[in-house]
């Protein structure tokens, strides 16, 4: 046989790496290194009736190549070995062999012995001078047969048939192996043998940069730390796995650029000027913000500019600001030894709304010379330090007397400024009291007062105030009379009664001090009437009795919230601002997908907010190719939601509606849908739990009821739980996908209707109210009573329709407490008027669960029960055996009539009692369910 013809390279040794699919997912850049485990080209150790040829190629280049065409020989067993090959750290190996065999049938003469396959082994071994090896010893890697034989035709078109064929050695542990390959009779010839390993290539991913880095066994995923690169540090620590082909796989943990620096195509670069990064977990740089520069690369925050600073508690993020202005338009009010003090805000606030005011407080001398601080007598309220108001009381003056109040306004960066605080400056004077004369003239029904004004009054006075009661009597009944003369005579007065009397001037300034109190008795019935004048100087230093009146601050109390609907802003846009919190989206971590509703996907996640702690939350987004009106009613549920604020009501985190996608983020509730989660766990709570869930659940409607908000959807599915089994409600989207199902909303001309949670009067007039709400508890209670069943089961919206209307009501769930279905037949009512309050449920809920005894009458089908096959024993069985005559006057003698009967066939038949009609109705029920046994 002639191989003179063949393009035979010599056999090398060397390795490669190679790209999975996964890691072209990824856009990793893609690599096809060779990874060489030898480079010299090794002749045989030992080898028998193989022969090393050397040929020319067509391009006239040396090659060699092993041959064997022992065929016409019987009993051949060649080997071919090679030296020892290290494996350098490779655990597993892969060997290429290209080869060219001839055809057996090509052969004239052969015998049948002539083989068209060969075999190849190896040995592990950590000594590399081993020249010779038991046959024995070796592994056997395959059987090699080739796809393409050649025939002596061939070899004169000079037709190339080469055989390529790659087989792998695994769990390699010693230091390296010797190949060999076994010809037992072929004509064959080894044109070359690459061995190689794979190697995931040096590559950078989120920041971090991992090395080349040799693929374990068959099977098994290498796990490899990254570091992070340049610049840049963990945030948590970055890893990969390596696996068996070659390819980088689950990338978990990133770095992050360290503060001062961003990242930019896998590295990190520090800021530039007028730009700043202040956290490593901020994603770029930043433009600095208003009043403040970063002339300098890689700035961490920016340097106010001169007359502006920022509070230490301020974020870097925020805008330098300066202390406000003084307060304007100071106004005083002064009543008796009060004062009423008035200002307006700064009209500089400097840039910052924490802008608080400081009051004090000096007492003056007549001439203004001498001026000392007020002392504790002096009271304010609400204080004279710290106030957010800019009114202020200030209470237990003396009576006149020179005051100076000076209103310091300041806030979070007036302490930093070396400029002296912007203050605006009040003085008062208080009032002095009146010198009373009292003119007794002794009638049976009237006294005459005279008296004289202050020396020095605060202002012109305008008029003058009497006061007069019945003494002991001041807090029931007192009366108020003003003059304008210093004079004054009361009549209408009680014979022989005992009055106090006050007086007290009122001027431009205020109203003074009272007088002292001057007590009369009026003349009995039938004395003379008598002309005393006493007089009583209530003046200077001689002062018979003095009582200051307390100043009272009357507070409005806010009302009770009610709620806004979204439609009703001419922006919705502004609904969004005023009730939902924009959040930065990249405070924002998106972890999974968990769901995906009306909008788009819904997923759960992480926010961090400044100075709070890392919460988890759920995530709707908003899909891309949305309309306006798309966007309005995405963001309407955020609007609505922002305005509840109780336990069992899903909390908004806020929004983000500043970049794409638009998102709502709420709080995380780790079980769920109440339907989904009860279905889970069907049968794994106590009674007592899932009261408790009711309980919680009828909290939050009482709270939504009390706002004048009507849910319309309220169900088991809208419902969420968290870990600690807190039911909250949810689903306040104006426009909802009720279910999949085409049977599960009834269609009318407002749009759809979930027919099974929804109030007959809802789904005929579309009236919906909180009694309507009632209603659709009532069918959560079931739900949760029965662990998630659907409820009416498989019935039709048709059938569901007629039936309620007709009086059917679902029956109680296995083991539900009588108290619970009472519960559910009260929400059941026909008429809205009849259906119990939220705040009535939440009450009976709170009663069961204080006395759980209660909850232990159980609707069972495992109680006795009596067998009955006719209407006549159905009645006596349920004790109402009077109303035989009525049932068979109106036709119904067989049990099968009876198991639709309504309320308003009752009624025709003379049943009208209410609490008989029930009892009629839940008992056709446990018919309808149970057959012809009625449960007593």
């Amino acid at each position: 046989v002639t191989f003179s013809s063949f393009f035979l390279p010599s056999l090398f040794f060397g390795a490669s790496c190679n790209l999975s699919p996964f890691t072209l997912i990824l856009s990793f850049p893609p690599t096809n290194k060779n990874v060489i485990i030898n480079h010299l080209y090794l002749p045989p150790v030992s080898y028998s009736q193989w022969e090393e040829i050397s040929v020319m190629d067509e391009r006239n280049t040396p090659m060699r190549t092993y041959q064997v065409c022992n065929v016409m020989e019987a009993n051949q067993n060649n080997w071919l070995r090679t030296r020892h090959i290290s494996r350098e750290e490779a655990q597993r190996v892969h060997i290429e062999i290209k080869f060219t065999l001839r055809d057996c049938n090509s052969l004239p003469g052969v015998p049948g012995t002539c083989k068209e396959t060969f075999n190849m082994y190896y040995y592990e071994s950590n000594n590399a001078n081993l020249w010779f090896i038991k046959e024995s010893q070796y592994i056997k890697i395959d059987t090699i047969a080739a796809d393409e034989s050649f025939t002596q035709v061939d070899v004169g078109d000079r037709v190339m048939k080469l055989n390529t064929e790659v087989r792998t050695i695994n769990n390699l542990s010693k230091k390296g192996f010797y190949l060999a390959f076994q010809d037992l009779g072929a004509c064959i010839a080894l044109v070359s043998v690459r061995v190689f390993y794979k190697k995931c290539p040096l590559t950078v991913l989120n920041l971090a940069q991992f090395p080349d880095t040799i693929t374990g066994g068959e099977t098994a995923l290498v796990e490899v730390h990254g570091v992070c690169v340049n610049a840049s540090e963990e945030f948590e620590p970055p890893k990969m796995y390596c696996s068996a082909d070659g390819g980088w796989l689950v990338p978990i943990g990133r770095c992050v650029c360290k503060p001062g620096f961003e990242e930019n195509k896998d590295m990190c670069q520090p800021c530039r000027p007028g730009t700043y990064k202040a956290s490593a977990t901020d994603a770029y740089c930043t433009k600095c913000p208003p009043h403040s520069s970063s002339p300098q690369e890689q700035a961490t925050e920016c340097i106010c500019e001169k007359g502006f600073y920022r509070a230490e508690n301020d974020p870097r993020s925020t805008a330098c600001t300066r202390p406000p202005s003084a307060p304007e338009n100071p106004i005083s009010t002064v009543n008796e030894t009060c004062v009423t003090l008035e200002w307006a805000p700064p009209r500089d606030t400097g840039g910052r709304g924490d802008i608080i005011y400081n009051l004090n407080c000096t007492k003056c001398s007549g001439d203004g010379k001498k001026c000392t601080k007020c002392g504790s007598n002096v009271h304010f309220v609400p204080r004279n330090f710290g106030l957010s108001s800019t009114t202020v009381l200030v209470t237990d003056l003396e009576p006149d007397s020179n005051y100076s109040f000076t209103v310091e306004s300041e806030n979070g960066v007036s302490a930093l400024s070396p400029t002296p605080k912007g203050k605006v400056v009040i003085n008062v004077t208080t009032s002095q009291t009146v010198s009373v004369v009292l003119k007794e003239r002794r009638s049976k029904d009237s006294v005459t007062l005279a008296w004289q004004g202050p020396e020095r009054p605060n202002g012109v006075i305008v008029e003058y105030e009497v006061i007069y009661y019945e003494k002991n009597q001041r807090e029931q009944n007192y009366t108020v009379l003003k003059t304008r003369s210093n004079m004054m005579t009361v009549e209408g007065l009680k014979p022989g009664t005992t009055y106090v009397f006050r007086v007290r001037a009122r001027t431009d300034g205020g109203y003074g001090s009272y007088g002292g109190e001057i007590e009369l008795e009026t003349s009995h019935e039938g004395d003379p009437n008598q002309s005393t004048i006493l007089a009583v100087s209530i003046a200077g230093g001689i002062v018979l009795l003095i009582f200051l009146v307390t100043c009272f601050v009357v507070i409005k109390l806010p009302g009770s919230r009610t709620y806004i609907h979204p439609h009703t802003y001419e922006d919705p846009n502004q609904a969004v601002r005023d009730f939902a919190k924009e959040i930065d989206a990249s405070n924002i971590r998106i972890e999974r997908v968990i769901g995906a509703g009306e909008f788009g996907e819904v997923c759960s996640g992480r926010l961090r907010m400044q100075g709070k702690r890392e919460i988890y939350v759920a995530i709707k987004s908003l899909k891309a190719g949305y309309s306006d009106k798309q966007r309005r009613d995405f963001l309407s549920e955020a609007s609505i939601m922002g305005q509840f604020d109780h336990a069992n009501i899903i909390r908004l985190e806020g929004v983000v509606t500043r970049c794409k996608p638009v998102m709502i983020i709420t709080e995380f509730m780790e079980n769920g849908s109440l339907d989904t989660f009860l279905k889970k766990h069907d049968g794994q709570f106590t009674v007592i739990q899932l009261v408790g869930m009711l309980r919680g659940i009828a909290s939050g409607m009482k709270y939504l009821s009390d706002m004048s908000y009507v849910h319309r959807d309220l169900a088991a599915r809208n419902i969420l739980v968290n870990s600690n089994l807190v039911c909250k409600v949810s689903d306040f989207g104006l426009s909802r996908v009720l279910e999949d199902d085409p049977e599960a909303a009834y269609t009318t001309r407002g749009g759809k209707i979930p027919i099974r949670w929804t109030a007959p009067e809802a789904i005929a007039y579309r009236k919906f109210t909180s009694a309507s709400d009632v209603w659709s508890y009532g069918i959560v209670m079931w739900e949760v009573i029965s662990y998630g069943e659907r409820p009416y089961w498989e019935m039709s919206n048709q059938d569901v329709i007629k039936a309620i209307d007709e009086g059917y009501r679902l029956p109680a769930p296995m083991d539900c407490p009588v108290v619970l279905h009472q519960l559910m037949l009260d929400c059941w009512e026909k008429g809205r008027s009849d259906r119990p309050k939220f705040a009535q449920i939440v009450t009976i809920l709170d009663k069961l669960i204080r006395n759980p005894l209660t909850l232990r009458m159980k609707t069972d089908p495992s109680t006795p029960e009596f067998s009955v096959s006719t209407v006549d024993e159905w009645l006596d069985a349920i004790k109402m055996g009077h109303y035989k005559e009525n049932f068979s006057s109106a036709g119904y003698v067989s049990l099968d009539s009876i198991l639709y009967i309504s309320v308003s066939e009752l009624a025709k038949m003379g049943v009208s009692l209410a609490g008989h009609q029930k009892k009629i109705l839940s008992s056709v029920q446990s018919l309808q369910t149970q057959g012809t046994h009625v449960q007593v």
